[in-house]
């Protein structure tokens, strides 16, 4: 097959100003940070549009982000590159943290692992990304993640130690 073989696909996608989502300090928490965005009082972040991600749930140290998988995700080998599956574990992992950080307090990944355990494909359907933070210190803190499908299979993990940044103003 060549290229000239190769039906050609189209995606068209728009994203809000970057600023809008990162300005967090205008509300009380990272919690409610979140909840905005959720709710879409504030746009989501351009990552999660380029990739299809959406923040669904947001709780007190726990969110979860739902994923579809898309051809325009795929890698070489016709399943979605574990990269795109690293972001979604990354995502829920530091909005986990978020979630228990007061205003204009942010976290960023220090160290990030992940398994995979199946690939993810279109025939898949939606996934859920679930994290939930283990540990919260004065600098660092600790969240894991988990991947899984509508009937609860798992297809990826992860673990992640986030630093704290306090006054993201600065």
């Amino acid at each position: 097959m060549t290229l000239d073989d190769n039906p050609t696909r189209t995606r068209t996608y728009t994203w809000h100003d970057p600023a809008a989502s990162a300005n967090n300090g205008a509300f009380a928490s990272g919690k409610a940070a979140l909840e905005a965005i959720r709710d879409g009082r504030v746009p989501q972040p351009p990552f999660a549009a380029t990739l299809g991600i959406a923040l669904v749930e947001v709780g007190d140290g726990r969110v979860v982000f739902t994923l579809t998988p898309a051809e325009f995700q795929y890698n070489p080998l016709g399943v979605v590159q574990g990269g795109v599956t690293a972001t979604l574990l990354d995502a829920a992992m530091a909005c986990a943290i978020q979630t228990l950080l007061p205003a204009n307090v942010g976290c960023t990944t220090l160290e990030l692992k992940a398994n995979y355990v199946r690939p993810l494909t279109v025939a898949t359907g939606t996934v859920g990304a679930t994290g939930m933070v283990l540990h919260l210190g004065g600098q660092v803190a600790v969240a894991e993640a988990r991947v899984t499908d509508a009937a609860g299979k798992l297809y990826a993990h992860a673990t992640s130690t986030c630093m704290l940044l306090r006054d993201k103003r600065e």
